[in-house]
């Protein structure tokens, strides 16, 4: 089997699912992948998509129905558990409820793949488990117990166990699940910058949409149809494949911003111009309130500006509005009773 010198895991022909009385159930067919040196893969798709058992699969903890997956030049089910995990290294969705342990101990377990059954710590060990620590940003932790740090940082010491065991693939499932938003684009960004620094593989799966098709080199799109579709996340998003994926009665995907659009109950249209930031901001106060928000150069509705941090909103050329809030609250109390006066005379 050739990988070609830059692909370090890839499969053919793979057949992913579950086995159990008798039976096979299936959730993706006739993969066909490859993880590249130096690259971050997001793995997106709907919940019961099937991509924690590409992973686990991948990580050769579930056996394939069928196909095979390949770690650099070697069939990954010709090699033993602790061969896997030299070549391997996973992040999964299960949270620490290990007591009595340490930052530094903790990742000290991602070298037992090469310490033996008794443990010992060499030279080299120590090395890499320094190196993770100061990667992953936890040098003021490493005494700590592990039970009373934050989520957040919790997920960096799993992340930092599997840099200390310093395989060339990483494979992580959800590893932004349970954190809020500045540490969910901490970690997104920390695997990006881990892989294009250090040179390793790293596949994340993840709901953050909008993190992924910002940060991942590649994206790996699952469906419910046992199908996954490959590319740079701009060609997926252009050729529609994330449009119709995503597609329901309640939200759409919005090609031109790379977000969610949800459907709210349609009160009208409103045209609105002005200060680019002013205008972006009304304009999702406007679509959430149910309207149709179209920007016009000329005669618009709404004229939003910026003047030193000091926001303004006129209406119609005579209302003068100070905030967002007081925005909307005209728009629900005054706007469609001036638009009838308007029509009614």
């Amino acid at each position: 089997m050739n990988n070609g010198n830059r692909n370090i895991l890839t499969t053919e022909a793979l057949e992913i699912g579950y086995e159990g009385r008798g039976r096979h159930t299936r959730v993706a067919r006739d993969l066909n992948l490859s993880l590249e040196r130096g690259e971050l893969i997001g793995l997106l798709g709907p919940n019961g998509s099937g991509k924690s058992t590409l992973i686990k699969t991948l990580a050769g903890m579930h056996r394939p129905l069928a196909g095979e997956v390949w770690l650099e030049q070697q069939e990954l089910a010709s090699l033993s558990p602790k061969q896997v995990a030299r070549k391997v290294s996973s992040v999964l969705t299960e949270r620490i409820r290990i007591g009595n342990l340490t930052v530094y101990e903790l990742i000290a377990f991602g070298r037992s793949p090469y310490t033996g059954l008794l443990g010992h710590l060499r030279d080299r060990d120590r090395e890499k488990i320094a190196w993770a620590i100061d990667a992953a940003g936890l040098a003021e932790f490493t005494s700590r117990d592990v039970l009373k740090l934050s989520d957040g940082e919790r997920q960096k010491v799993m992340i930092a166990r599997a840099l200390a065991q310093d395989t060339p693939v990483i494979l992580l499932d959800e590893p932004t699940a349970h954190l809020d938003l500045p540490n969910r684009v901490e970690i997104v960004r920390l695997l990006r910058g881990l892989a294009h620094d250090t040179g390793k593989a790293i596949l994340m799966s993840t709901h953050e949409l909008d993190l992924a098709l910002k940060a991942s080199d590649r994206v790996w799109l699952m469906d419910r149809e046992t199908h996954l579709h490959a590319g740079t996340p701009e060609d997926l998003v252009l050729v529609g494949t994330f449009e119709q994926l995503f597609i329901r009665e309640s939200f759409d995907f919005d090609l031109e911003t790379g977000t969610f659009r949800v459907h709210m109950l349609q009160n009208g249209k409103i045209t609105i111009t002005g200060n680019k930031v002013a205008v972006y901001w009304t304009t999702r106060a406007l679509e959430r309130e149910g309207y149709r928000v179209e920007e016009k150069a000329d005669g618009a509705d709404i004229e939003a500006s910026n003047s030193n941090g000091d926001y303004q909103w006129i209406i119609g050329g005579e209302i003068n509005l100070h905030s967002v809030e007081e925005l909307v609250d005209y728009i629900r109390n005054r706007w469609q009773a001036d638009e009838i006066d308007k029509v009614t005379g």
